[in-house]
């Protein structure tokens, strides 16, 4: 058995991760552990968007709101490769919001957050505007206002990566089994879930951010005595070839008050999204269903010009958000607030932290507050470091938030023998570590072979020396979304390349012990 962690965390999205990164900041040990890939749940499964949610200003969730937009340029600076801004268009449509209704949403969105950098609300007319172009004869009117796209996937991994260069031990494909309080300390087993090995640590604290799986943990693994509200609401996503050509995003009203996203989504398709609804079942079964589908495709259909149908569909995903069950008669309207539940005993030693909720958005701030709760319990933890981790930048992004193109003109003085949209994407992806991955090379062959869609061995193998990556999965999905470029045949090569990496690798440790 290892030494004594001051935090064991269960869970690696965005709050297990996020939670590390700013504990290990202040200077405590920290053990992840984390069933599958990074990012394997929820936390890859979202819309993409840092967004202080227009929608839940209905619902009068104003601190949720106001934090989350103050957000929003925190967290592109810190990682501007993965976050930037977009325009969002808010066509009007008779019979549901009142404009005067979405002009005071407008008016608070602007105001309510510091926005700083990004443009504020402007009035649109359709008929003249290039967003009126894809949509049906008849839209006149439309607001736009700002917000920013992020690469949910990648700023997990992020996090974990900085987490670890602070001294976290990120362990994936460990699955959590028990923890038990022993002489005022948390005592974890978890088990290999590629060898099945068992093993064991000790930590002073225990964070339970198991997403979906966070009754589980409690019940089961932990036996914690929190009242476990938790009510799993699925958001389902489909992808089709791109619907319109500029590079803003729209937010359609439906008739039953929801609301669905069209996205501009690697370069050559548009995102549209997302469903809400209860679900019973494993969160690792989750699909999207035909009927949700449909939905978003009748949706879609409602407002652009050309129809959208199942057959137009290329990819869907869909993630199950654990949200704390605040009594809300419809899944939409449950809150997306975050709620962090203490179970200590009374000598205060050996605390369970359960993470409820949360949005992609407001993690950092979620981890500021969870780190609060657990302060008594943590000796280790800086004075006076609270909020810490805005201060910084996260791996690969320190660069000004204009200056992408900068960097790619960089790589490609580096690497001219690349294309652009290849430069593009490895800015885009990597930041500044994508100069890692190009090294010393001085012409395509350095790279080695190229599997599809510009992915090179050199890319992978740093994915999997620096990310975690171990299955094409992995790499196709969930650090890149080169899935949408690659045919089955090319995943094919490429999933037998990473085994063999992984047996490469795995003998010379060995023949290193």
């Amino acid at each position: 058995m290892a030494g004594v962690y001051d935090l064991a965390i269960v869970g690696g999205g965005i709050n297990g991760c996020g939670i590390a990164r700013d504990a290990a900041g202040r200077g405590c040990s920290v053990y992840l552990c984390e069933q599958k890939d990074l990012a394997s749940g929820t936390s890859s499964a979202s819309t993409k968007l840092i967004h202080g949610g227009l929608r839940y200003l209905e619902y009068y969730e104003f601190r949720l709101v106001r934090e989350a937009l103050r957000e929003r340029e925190v967290l592109w600076r810190m990682a501007p490769h993965i976050i930037w801004p977009l325009r969002f268009v808010l066509p009007h449509l008779p019979g549901l919001r009142p404009s005067w209704f979405l002009r005071l949403g407008l008016f608070l969105y602007d105001h309510l957050g510091g926005r700083e950098r990004l443009p504020g609300t402007r009035g649109l007319d359709l008929r003249s505007d290039p967003a009126g172009k894809p949509l049906k004869p008849g839209f006149g009117r439309a607001f736009e206002y700002s917000d920013c796209w992020v690469d949910d996937a990648r700023l997990v991994v992020l996090n974990a990566q900085d987490a670890a260069r602070m001294g976290a031990a990120i362990r994936t494909r460990t699955r959590f089994l028990s923890a038990v309080r022993e002489d005022g300390l948390w005592t974890v087993t978890v088990e290999d879930t590629r060898s099945g090995r068992r093993s064991s640590i000790r930590a002073r604290a225990l964070v339970n951010a198991a997403g979906p799986w966070v009754s589980e943990v409690m019940r089961q693994g932990a036996r914690s005595t929190v009242d476990a509200r938790i009510r799993l609401v699925q958001g389902s996503h489909i992808v089709v070839p791109k619907l319109f050509d500029h590079d803003r995003c729209y937010i359609f009203q439906n008739a039953d008050k929801r609301i669905v996203f069209a996205i501009p989504y690697e370069r050559d398709f548009t995102l549209i999204g997302t469903t809400d609804n209860d679900y019973q079942g494993d969160p690792a079964d989750v699909r999207a269903s035909e009927a949700e589908i449909a939905y978003l495709c009748a949706a879609a259909g409602d407002y652009f010009a050309k129809p959208v149908t199942p057959a137009d569909v290329v990819w869907t995903y869909s993630g199950v958000r654990p949200l704390y069950d605040d009594g809300a008669s419809t899944a939409q309207a449950a809150t997306r607030d975050y709620v962090l539940a203490l179970d200590a005993p009374g000598d205060g030693k050996a605390a369970l932290l359960n993470i409820f909720g949360g949005k992609i958005t407001t993690y950092r701030r979620l981890a500021d507050a969870a780190i609060a709760k657990l302060a008594p319990f943590l000796p280790k933890l800086a004075p006076g470091a609270s909020d810490w981790s805005s201060a910084g930048t996260l791996p690969g992004g320190d660069f000004p938030v204009d200056g992408v193109a900068a960097l790619v003109a960089e790589l490609r003085g580096r690497a001219p023998f690349l294309t652009q949209p290849h430069l593009e994407r490895l800015a885009r992806t990597y930041g500044t570590r994508a100069r890692r991955i190009l090294d010393s090379a001085a012409r395509p062959e350095d790279l080695g072979r190229d599997f599809g869609g510009t992915l090179t061995e050199a890319e992978v193998r740093y994915l999997m020396t620096e990310e975690w990556a171990e299955t094409a999965e992995d790499v196709l999905w969930r650090r890149t979304k080169l899935g949408l470029r690659l045919d089955a045949a090319q995943v094919q090569a490429l999933d037998a390349f990473m085994t063999e990496e992984r047996s490469r690798r795995e003998r010379a440790s060995d023949a290193a012990e």
